[in-house]
């Protein structure tokens, strides 16, 4: 691996570790009850979604660089996944019955 792919990879990894901690203070600070106000000010929760967008902007600019297609995207549980390739199959139960028909067309006309 070149060093500049090497220092791109550091600094990948910085980033996603500052995300990951951003997130989790966001999340120890968020009240449990909804009816109880956030104890960051506007002003502060503000900057903290100016410093995701700056993560999140110089992670795509990492990953073009790298010449990688990131697939870190989040998803929900229940979000029904793309195939990459789709087969059809035919299931046996109409293997069978379309071979019967086959063989008594075959019967009749001979």
């Amino acid at each position: 691996m070149s060093h500049e792919l090497i220092d791109l990879e550091k600094e990948k990894s910085i980033l996603r570790a500052v995300r990951k901690t951003l997130a989790q203070v966001v999340v120890d600070v968020t009240p449990d009850n909804s009816a109880l106000k956030s104890p960051l000010k506007p002003q502060t929760i503000e900057d903290i979604r100016m410093c995701f967008g700056l993560v999140s902007a110089r992670e795509r600019e990492i990953m073009e660089l790298m010449q990688r297609e990131n697939k870190e995207r989040p998803h929900f549980i229940d979000e029904i996944s793309k195939p990459s390739n789709i087969v059809n199959f035919t299931t046996p139960s109409r293997l069978a019955t379309s071979k019967n028909t086959s063989e008594s067309s075959d019967k009749s006309e001979a």
